[in-house]
This record gives structure tokens, sequence and C-alpha cells, in this order.
């Protein structure tokens, strides 16, 4: 008998080995399946009506979102598979397996009652990573206690109650808004202040933007970057799997011109930090600026002298601080000058403080004034959707079944995306004129968690104070020197959605300045 070759055994052996791996790697997927069903029955869960997936691997939902966040009607697009799917439904997008949600007793379950379930997801760190690093936003478990646990005391009542830092960024926005009844776009003004406002509070150092208005001004070129590197960590979010497919090189050097103007700030309070604990003297006008305000860097170098824990921590601050007022300031501004009636019954407040500058307590004893930005954040949540990632298997309390009232399984790996936007609209929690903007129902109304601009459980937002007070008190301020303001923009509001809810056409308006007596 001739003698059998290697390779004829070779044959066979591979063939087992083969088999062999897929033998396991069907067990295993029964068995993932088995626990499924079984975590399933034993909670009493029932999927969703809806499971959607448009085109090969959901690939056309990712396409329709990005296209839709071009035409600015992100949003809606996402508001409509609500309406067609339910409130909560199954989605597969790309490979992403997902839940989309506007349930308030589902999205409470995934901040508060579930909290420990969930995660960012690796997707969104991804994403977010080039511009804002490890910090507060991008990390989970103990890396994201101990950030919160640094950030938390800068932002107590004391330090956000302290009115002074808004004044002389108030006063310059003031100064450029035209006397003579002529149209100004706002949402530059605002963006131009917030970002002065918030560099100042940050790093000790205003980018000044509102001095020097021309594009070619270094806080201009900073704040212009900073929008650029916004734009792409969005776009990357909205292709996830696809985002390194996303080759802008634009969007690179946004990242670093960004990263590299904070660098250089946060490098003068480690340097400061490393002098006093040395017994070194330290620069005469750094001590001045340390004798004369609280500055944020400064006082996080207290815990860390690392470079970039500071940096990270620092632009996610920036970030939500800066974007959250400004364009906060512009939509309600913008439906101010829709609706005359509502300035004229903010202003009444205003007129009670006979022109004193208003203090912490003033701002929060005007009540209507704090039913219009509860509307402004209701009807334009300024970051309108968000997501979390199931670290083991859970579920939702509600979104299963033909009903929609049975517990949904959440299997570990999926994501649960929770549109605030579409539950801010809800007519079940909001009447039937959710749509309209009308700050009166905010007297009586609680919706509890039917309301998170501010996202909620522990990851609730640690600036929102912060944000409210700058709001206020800005527009107490405008209010001071005019004493009528008009729309100059006719066409209804227009979403722009990138990292955060903004104008896409500003806010376009006139100013009748209060009679010099």
């Amino acid at each position: 008998m001739a003698p059998i070759s290697i390779d004829i055994l070779n044959i066979p052996l591979y063939g087992l080995v083969a088999g062999a791996v897929a033998f396991i790697f069907l067990s295993l997927k029964a068995l993932r399946e088995f626990q499924s069903w079984k975590y399933s029955r034993d909670n009493g869960c029932q999927p969703p009506l809806h499971s959607v997936s448009h085109g090969p691997f959901g690939i056309s939902m990712i396409l329709s979102l990005v296209k839709a966040g071009r035409e600015y009607r992100f949003t809606e697009l996402i508001r409509g598979w609500h309406r067609a799917y339910g409130t909560t439904f199954k989605a597969n997008m790309g490979g992403r397996k997902a839940i989309f949600t506007a349930e308030p007793k589902n999205i409470q379950a995934v901040l508060a009652h579930k909290f420990k379930d969930f995660e960012l997801g690796s997707i969104r760190n991804e994403a977010a990573r080039p511009l804002l690093g490890s910090n507060v936003f991008t990390t989970d478990g103990r890396e994201w206690e101990h950030s919160r646990a640094m950030l938390r005391p800068n932002f107590s009542r004391t330090r956000v109650s302290d009115t002074d830092i808004y004044e002389s960024h108030v006063a310059k926005l003031i100064k450029h808004i035209p006397r003579d009844g002529s149209t100004v776009d706002l949402q530059d003004l605002f963006l131009r202040m917030t970002i002065d406002t918030a560099t100042e509070f940050l790093f000790g150092e205003s980018t000044n933007s509102l001095e020097d208005l021309s594009s070619s001004s270094p806080g201009s070129i900073f704040a212009r970057e900073w929008n650029l590197a916004q734009e792409g960590t969005a776009t990357r979010l909205r292709i996830g799997p696809l985002m390194n497919f996303y080759p802008n090189r634009r969007f690179w050097k946004a990242i670093k011109t960004s990263r590299d103007y904070a660098e250089r700030l946060v490098q003068k309070a480690i340097d400061y930090r490393i002098a006093v604990n040395n017994g070194q003297e330290v620069p005469k006008e750094v001590q001045q600026l340390m004798d004369k305000q609280y500055v944020f860097s400064y006082e996080l170098s207290k815990e860390t002298l690392d470079k970039k824990q500071l940096t990270d921590q620092l632009l996610s601050i920036l970030l939500a601080g800066r974007d959250t007022t400004a364009n906060t300031l512009s939509i309600t501004f913008f439906h101010m000058a829709k609706q005359p009636e509502i300035w004229n019954k903010v202003r009444q407040d205003v007129l009670a403080l006979e022109g004193r500058r208003p203090s912490f307590n003033d701002l929060k004893s005007m009540t209507y004034m704090s039913w219009v930005l509860n509307e402004t954040l209701r009807l334009y949540p300024i970051v309108p959707f968000n997501l979390r990632m199931a670290n083991k298997d859970t579920h939702l309390p509600v979104g299963g079944g033909p009903d929609g009232k049975s517990p949904i399984h959440v299997p570990k790996g999926y994501e649960v995306i929770y549109n605030v936007y579409t539950m801010h609209r809800s007519a079940e929690l909001y009447g039937p004129d959710a749509d309209e903007y009308r700050p009166e129902r905010w007297e009586k109304l609680r919706p509890g968690w039917g309301y998170l601009p501010f996202n909620g459980g522990p990851r609730i937002c640690l600036g929102q104070q912060f944000a409210l007070t700058e709001a206020g008190y800005t527009i107490v301020r405008i209010m001071q020197e005019f004493e009528a303001m008009e729309s100059r923009d006719p066409s209804p509001f227009v979403q722009d959605l990138k990292l955060t809810m903004s104008s896409a056409n500003g806010a376009m308006v006139g100013f009748t300045p209060v009679p010099v007596s």
C-alpha cells in the first residue's frame, strides 16, 4: 500500500478544527440565546411591537441621520420614527443594536434606578475622546466618580451665585447691540460672551472675543476651531462604527488647535501650583489674579498636576458652560422677539429692580422668567438625545408587548438611545398644545422625569445652576438697557443640532433703547 501523503491527512484535520470552532461558536450562541430567553421569562419581558432595520444591516438609518443633520431636521426625523414605531422600539443601525425610547419611566430606569446596569458605551467614548479626552463626560465607574468628585466643589452655590463674573462680559455684549434699531444677530454675540465668560472662569484668562469681532482675532479663531471640533465629534457619534472611515483633516486640525489653546492656559495653573507647593515666589500678575477672583483651573490643580487630566476636565466644562447658555439665550430671544407679550411680562419684573444689577436671589425670585427658560429648554433641550449601553442583561419597565406596558429586555451590549426632545413634546405630558411656545404652562406643571434638560440621576449636570444664572442675568441686563425688541426673521425657528441644539438662522432682532432721562 502506498503511503498516505501529509497533504491528504491535513484535509480532514482542518475540517475537524473548523467543525470544532463552528460547534463552539454555535453552542455559545445557543447558550446566550437561552440565557436571554430565561432572563426575559423570569422578568416578564416582552419584545416591543416594532423592531426596525432600514436596508441591509440598518445602514440606511445611519445615512438618513447624517442627511437629516445636514438638512436641519435631525430631531424631527427621530421624532417621526417614534410616531411610526411607538414610544419605545428596537433598531439595528449598521450593526448597532439599539432601543429607542421617549418614555419617562424608561429614562428614569436608565439614569437612576438601574444606573449601575449601564455605561456610556465604547461608541460614544471613542467618538468624543479626540476632543474631550477622559473626563466626566467620557468615563464610567471609578474614573467617572473621581472626575465628578474633583469638579463638584467648584460648582458650589457660593461660587455660582457670584454674578460679578458675568457683568463685565454682558456689558461688552450690550455695547455691540445697535441703538439705532438696526438688525443684530444675538446668537453670535451670545456665543462670544459665553466663551469669554467660561474661559475667564475656567482659566483666569478670557478669550475676549467680544473686544474684537473680526474673524482673525485670537478669540474668534479659537471659537471657530472649537465649533469645528464639535461638529466633527457630532458626525462621529452619528455614524458610530463607521467613524474610522471619516477622514476629515479639518476636524483633526481643529482638535489640535482647541487642545493646544487649553493646554497653554493649564500650564500656567500647573506652574502656579508647583511654585506654591515649593514655597517659591509667584509672578505678581498671577497673584493679583488669584487675589481678585476664583479661577477653576488653579483650584483644580490642587487635585492633580497632570496636564492632560486637567485639560480633559476643563474642556468638558467649557463645552457644557459655553454652548448650553449661549444656545438657550439665543432661542429664548428668538421667541421673545416673535411674541412681544412674553418680553413685556419678563420686563415687568426687571423694572422692579429700578436699574439695580440683579443679585442671585433677585434672579431666583423672577418666576415668569424661570417659566420662559423652562419653556425654551422644554421645546429645545440643548442635548435632545443621549445614550447608554447595557453592561449586563437588564430590562426597562415598559415598552414591551402589543400595548407597550410590559417590561422590555435589554441584552448586554445593547444601546438605549433616550429621546428627551420627543418626550418634551408629548401631548400626554404637556397637553394638546405641546408644540407651542407657551411659558404660562409652567404655572402648575410638575412633569418630574418628563422634563430633563440637564439629564438626571447621578450624572445630572453639575453646571446647570451656573448656566441658568448666567442666562437670567444676561436677560435682565439687556432688558434694563432696551425697552422693546422685534424680530427681523420672517421664518419660523429652524433647529441645528451638532453636539448641542442651536438656531440654524441665529437670532436676528432689532432693539429700542430705554430713553435717556
